[in-house]
């Protein structure tokens, strides 16, 4: 049985995460998920299976309520293969948080007004607890997007930062000049590793740096996920790496 904790926090335990602590100062990210499965009852009993060996130390449920799965000192199984900045695998300094939702292969939908005022709290306690830096909010497609495409483009990513919890850019961005394709292409991957995201090459375009164009406009362009390098995108690239 769930029990109320505080923060509208309930605890419901999993037993996937590493025995070992780890101190306060190693969390410097949170990974947010969606759970990509057609129904509430089997995201929580997957991240609770000692089988799946996967798990999140948060869990958002369609009614706005908080499970905490593992504790924040031990090291949850949700980043997988991930890069950010100088760090890879992320799991060892990050707090996962998922949020019930079908996904791209289910039905993918907004999520709930509910949800996101419980993650609200949630990332606010959080980010005042380890001193978290608003930057390092991300998604699990930030981290790994050659193989990720949560939280995805209805993910409410600009909201968050209206409550400083995230990172966004400017509506009035910065002009870019006019520039061929290539050049076009070299100046967005530069500005995108100075952001933080990997998992590319900057002198040469390959599959990946298809994933990681889509992954970088899931989060900042939702409305243009085509994984081209348009106008708008370049813009926002080099907002946010000069900033």
């Amino acid at each position: 049985m769930s029990l109320k904790i505080g923060l509208n926090l309930f605890k419901c335990y999993s037993i996937n995460f590493d025995l070992t602590k780890r101190s306060k100062k190693e969390i410097k990210f949170i990974i947010i998920h969606y759970t990509g499965m057609k129904k509430e009852s089997y995201a929580i009993k997957r991240l609770c299976d000692p089988k799946a060996k996967v798990s999140s130390h948060y869990f958002i449920r369609n009614n706005g309520k908080i499970l905490n799965l593992v504790p924040d000192l031990y090291k949850a199984w949700h980043a997988g293969i991930s890069c950010w900045k100088n760090y890879s695998s992320l799991n060892q300094h990050s707090i996962g948080i998922e949020i019930n939702n079908p996904g791209h292969y289910n039905t993918y939908k907004k999520f709930s007004l509910k949800q996101i005022n419980s993650l609200i709290k949630l990332l606010k306690h959080l980010i005042k607890k380890y001193k978290i830096n608003k930057s390092n909010v991300l998604g699990h497609s930030d981290i790994s997007p050659d193989r990720k495409k949560d939280p995805g483009e209805k993910f409410p990513w600009k909201k968050l930062s209206k409550f400083n919890l995230g990172q966004w850019y400017k509506d009035r961005i910065l002009p870019v000049n006019i520039m061929n394709k290539k050049k076009r292409s070299y100046v967005f991957f530069k500005n995108l590793h100075k952001i933080g995201y990997r998992y590319f090459h900057l002198n040469k375009r390959d599959q990946r740096d298809k994933f990681v164009i889509r992954a970088f406009q899931q989060h900042y362009c939702p409305s243009n996920v085509s994984g081209l390098i348009d106008k708008k995108t370049l813009k926002i690239s080099a907002f946010l790496a000069d900033n």
